[in-house]
């Protein structure tokens, strides 16, 4: 049984720090894509951060970019995202999936975690 579970959510001043956490009980983790989505309340889904399964290569949204920082340790089967410098509008529900990419879609994602950011 697949297990995703975020957490490290919360409330946060405008200019601050968080660090989400996202476990995964896959048995082949270091073959998946990861990646954060967020959602705020009436709008889209938007792709926030992506890392391949080696740790080496990341990609981010222009909007967090130099601010996000995604990792992962593939030991702990987890993947992390260091929110720096917040922002109001970074509030929304933040959603770890995990792919196998070409294409494939998402196999599994998590419950999500509330981040809200206060000016």
């Amino acid at each position: 049984q697949v297990q995703v579970v975020e957490s490290g959510g919360g409330l946060v001043q405008a200019g601050g720090s968080l660090r989400l956490s996202c476990a995964a009980s896959i048995r082949t983790f270091s073959m998946y894509i990861m990646d954060w989505f967020r959602q705020a309340p009436g709008k889209e889904r938007e792709f926030v951060a992506r890392i391949y399964g080696g740790g080496s290569t990341t990609n981010y949204a222009d909007s967090v970019k130099g601010r996000f920082t995604i990792s992962r340790d593939n030991a702990k089967n987890t993947v992390y995202l260091q929110m720096n410098s917040l922002k109001p509008e970074d509030t929304a529900i933040y959603y770890c999936a995990a792919t196998r990419g070409f294409g494939s879609g998402y196999d599994y994602w998590g419950q999500g975690t509330q981040v809200t950011v206060s000016s």
